[in-house]
């Protein structure tokens, strides 16, 4: 998908693992064992995910490969929130330059026993403390500051993807595998399925598809 006239993105990443938690990772495993990060996002507006990126690392130089992946792919300038991972301001500068409204929202968290969160704590949602918008560079709307649905976003995603789920013995045991599921859902979330509100898929909210789609034209049009 190129020449998208998306107005508001948000981004976020989840948290998976290929094979064994890291923890759990020995010398001599499959180096591809362990963390996996799935980077994506959503235009707030049309619900259209217009870039995605899988990961071993959330670090500075795949942060620079997914927002260079979505600069490419839009054709006017964007307003950005993202949460306060700090490898995204240089990144978005790098990809955009300064022709981009981005603001952070930071929420602190803490779990139901006050302890200190983590990606891999397992029973529990945790409990939003506080959140604060921080402006990073151009001029957002300080309204539109939010991560909510990409939040949902991800909600959805560990719900339809179940080796992304927390508690779960359907992981992925090779990371091909993950990158072709994940690839699968999110084609599926713009393509196939109908959006509740929109009464369409994303896709056709974006312009960028007519009509329609079954499972079956997806995979006639990837083959």
């Amino acid at each position: 998908m190129r020449g998208l006239d998306c107005k508001r993105l948000e981004l976020d990443e989840i948290w998976g693992f290929i094979g064994k938690k890291m923890r759990h990772v020995k010398e001599g495993d499959d180096p591809t064992f362990g963390d996996v990060w799935t980077f994506c996002t959503i235009d707030a507006e049309t619900k259209l995910v217009p870039s995605f990126h899988v990961s071993s690392k959330r670090d500075a130089e795949n942060t620079n490969a997914f927002l260079n992946d979505l600069a490419s792919r839009l054709n006017n300038r964007v307003q950005i929130s993202t949460d306060a991972m700090n490898c995204y301001p240089e990144a978005i500068e790098f990809a955009f330059g300064r022709e981009v409204d981005y603001a952070q929202i930071v929420k602190a968290y803490s779990s139901e026993d006050s302890g200190k969160y983590n990606p891999e704590r397992k029973y529990s949602q945790p409990r939003i403390n506080s959140s604060e918008k921080i402006w990073i560079m151009g001029t957002p709307n300080p309204k539109d500051v939010s991560t909510s649905y990409v939040e949902r976003l991800n909600a959805s995603t560990r719900l339809h993807v179940k080796r992304l789920n927390r508690l779960t013995l359907a992981f992925s045991k090779k990371l091909e595998n993950f990158e072709a599921a994940v690839a699968l859902n999110f084609a599926s979330h713009n393509f196939v399925k109908t959006h509740r509100s929109l009464k369409m898929t994303p896709a056709m909210a974006a312009g960028v598809e007519r009509n329609f789609w079954s499972y079956g034209d997806l995979v006639e049009a990837v083959s």
